[in-house]
């Protein structure tokens, strides 16, 4: 069974996540505070985490900065209704994906098995053990990784699924709505920024042309585009 840990203090709600998500198919742990969260989802054990982030001896964004200094497992954001500075905050931070509070338990195992369906590949096919190549970009998609020049990136699932779809498209533009189902595993929800803050992360995380430019362009209006040369 796929391994959920789950952190809020919300005991009753976490109860019935667990409940809930054992009948999906899922085995859940379930801890109360956010130091306990870092040290669960450091052990190995967990194929993703689902962290809250109003917890109590340390919030949540600052346990997934302490999670993600160590480690590239998926972490779901549970955050507060309308509240786009911590949705963003932990976007930036690495967080995968959020789900804003109160949510149904039927969303939140859709996103958990849309991130993990893109994070944990299956089969894998001829092609992808060849490296995809752009520019000074390599990608490895059987194994998931990312080189930049020849410099490893450490990217999060979610990023290494947007860097390849836009990599797989290199020269031509992907709608945002492409690139939100693709990469996301999800339509893209108007004044949703989640995606806009991922590809800034990715922006951030590899290097520039020769000429000074981001690989990834926006088109005004449309979506972004990996430069090919």
């Amino acid at each position: 069974m796929t391994q959920v840990l789950l952190v809020d203090d919300d005991v009753e709600l976490a109860s019935m996540l667990r409940e809930y998500l054992s009948r999906e198919g899922f085995e859940a742990t379930a801890v109360h505070d956010g130091e306990a969260g870092v040290s669960e989802a450091l052990s190995g054990r967990y194929a993703i985490v689902v962290l809250d982030v109003m917890l109590p001896r340390l919030s949540g964004v600052e346990a997934l900065r302490k999670i993600r200094q160590h480690s590239r497992v998926p972490v779901l954001m549970l955050t507060a209704k309308g509240d786009d500075v911590d949705r963003i905050v932990g976007l930036e931070l690495g967080a995968d994906d959020y789900v804003p509070k109160p949510c149904t338990p039927r969303e939140l195992v859709a996103r958990l098995r849309a991130i993990l369906r893109r994070s944990e590949p299956g089969s894998v096919l001829a092609t992808d053990r060849e490296p995809l190549k752009a520019g000074p970009l390599t990608l490895w998609p059987a194994r998931r990784s990312a080189e930049w020049d020849g410099r490893p990136v450490e990217l999060t699932s979610t990023e290494f699924n947007l860097i390849e779809v836009l990599a797989r498209h290199a020269g031509h533009v992907v709608s945002k709505s492409d690139l939100s189902e693709r990469g996301l595993g999800r339509h893209l929800a108007r004044f949703d920024r989640s995606l806009d803050v991922h590809v800034s992360s990715l922006r951030q995380k590899l290097g520039l042309l020769a000429d000074g430019r981001s690989c990834i362009q926006t088109v005004r209006g449309v979506g972004y585009q990996l430069i090919k040369e």
